[in-house]
């Protein structure tokens, strides 16, 4: 068994890291000290070694249970005698009355890998995960009423950046082809040293109650469901590329730069709208909805009341419409409208943040055939104490000296600014005059102060994602 297990990795774990794994060569596993990330561990100290790779085991200490500094310990321990390089981190749980213990565990157990990786430079982040815990998801997402893309369970490998934080890191599970079974075979034949958590005996947990209280009747009366559940998910990742490549192809024809047009979504037939939508969203890195928050969505959005501005909160944005065309934002927080407004002075930085407006303010030199009507000019700028503010109502500006000064309203209303945006966006004065407004730019009086200097510069303002 331990023969064919490692012949049956190998060839898996060399194609990872041809495909995935950045130089110097280094990978990182989540060990968690459990059998199954112990065995894993045990497989890969000779292979990495064979192949000079640099190998980490990451530990991710809850701090749940009475004995997690014991199994810190432990893992510490046996990464020093097989000499891995070994990091930890220690998690606070907090917040988790809303997703449960267990989804927080998950969340930040992720978050806090993603970190430990971007630490130490690794790019591939290999998992514990097994034949059997592929069928507790599909189990899972099957009991929850899950669609095709819950359905297919675990990828072999796949990015998660809304995970882990990090678009390079990708997470690989070697061992999803590998049953229980097997592993708890090796482990015994090798006496590899694990550690029990006696969390995963508690049947308040939904995978600890598919696992000893369902999965054995499974066994009993279906041979290798395991293997058959793994299968389907195989089948139901197939589908969702397809449903991928039709959502891109429909995305092509209902989208204006970063926003749906609404009539041409509308087109398509239900099920290709929600398709689109969810297709939509994962591209922004946001979770997937529910199929009542999808008709809930659909149905506020179709409103017949032009002047209407519907927003729909969603856990990691909000959706709006504005003049027919749909938008994904941030989750607008009125409490931001309290940030203090802050006087500062530019010396000739490329850049300035301001994390109590949740942006930052971009300084871009102006080309020469530019200069005299768009830019700003460096040394009169240099001499200025600037102020960034919110709107305090009255602000007028005056984009040439041929146009007329207009409110902010009037300039908002003409460049089709939604509504919710101007209220956050922060301004730029001068002297107790407004300099600049994202979106709008620059106030002409400003642009003529010494007007035959050279080295100028506009002003961008970047809104945090």
């Amino acid at each position: 068994m331990s023969t064919d297990l490692c012949r049956q990795l190998t060839p898996q774990l060399d194609s990872l890291l041809d495909a995935h794994a950045a130089q110097p060569l280094r990978i990182a596993l989540a060990y968690s000290g459990g059998l199954d990330s112990s065995v894993l561990l045990a497989l890969l100290v000779e292979w990495a070694e064979q192949r000079s790779v640099q190998l980490f085991a990451f530990h991710i200490q809850h701090g749940i249970s009475p004995h997690a500094e014991t199994w810190h310990q432990h893992c510490a321990q046996i990464c020093q005698q097989k000499q891995v390089r070994f990091a930890s981190q220690h998690l606070q749980l907090a917040n988790w009355q809303d997703t449960g213990l267990e989804e927080a565990a998950r969340m930040q157990r992720y978050a806090a890998l993603g970190q430990l990786c971007q630490q130490h430079q690794i790019t591939l982040l290999l998992t514990a995960h097994h034949l059997d815990d592929q069928a507790e998801t599909v189990l899972m997402h099957l009991l929850r009423g899950s669609g095709v893309a819950g359905l297919g369970g675990m990828d072999s490998v796949n990015h998660a950046p809304s995970l882990l934080g990090s678009p390079e890191v990708r997470i690989a599970r070697p061992l999803l082809s590998i049953t229980r079974e097997a592993l708890e075979a090796y482990a015994l034949e090798y006496q590899v040293a694990h550690i029990e958590d006696e969390s995963n005996l508690d049947p308040r947990y939904t995978r600890n109650a598919l696992r000893h209280q369902v999965m054995p009747h499974l066994a009993a009366n279906f041979p290798q469901f395991q293997a058959r559940l793994a299968r389907t998910a195989q089948h139901m990742q197939a589908a969702q590329r397809l449903l991928q490549e039709l959502a891109e192809l429909d995305l092509q024809n209902c989208a204006d730069g970063a926003q749906l047009l609404l009539p041409a979504v509308l087109a398509l037939n239900p099920e290709r709208r929600d398709n689109l939508m969810r297709h939509w969203l994962a591209l922004h890195d946001k979770r997937m909805p529910s199929a009542s928050w999808l008709r809930e969505m659909w149905q506020q959005l179709q409103t017949e009341d032009v002047e209407a501005h519907p927003c729909i909160s969603h856990p990691d944005c909000q959706i709006r419409l504005y003049r027919q065309r749909i938008y994904l934002t941030p989750r607008y927080d009125a409490e931001r409208l309290e940030a203090q407004a802050q006087h500062f002075v530019w010396q000739g930085e490329a850049e300035l943040r301001f994390d109590a407006f949740h942006g930052s303010l971009q300084f871009v030199p102006v080309a020469a055939d530019e200069a005299g009507e768009l830019g700003l000019a460096c040394t009169y700028l240099r001499e200025q104490t600037l102020e960034i503010h919110y709107r305090r109502g009255g602000e007028q500006l005056k984009l040439a000296a041929n146009r007329a000064t207009r409110s902010l309203k009037q300039h908002y209303q003409s460049q089709h600014i939604p509504t919710w945006q101007r209220t956050f966006l922060p301004l730029i004065s001068c002297q107790q005059k407004l300099l600049f407004a994202p979106g709008l730019g620059l106030d002409c009086y400003f642009t003529q102060m010494q007007a035959s200097e050279s080295a100028r510069v506009r002003l961008v303002w970047r809104a945090d994602a």
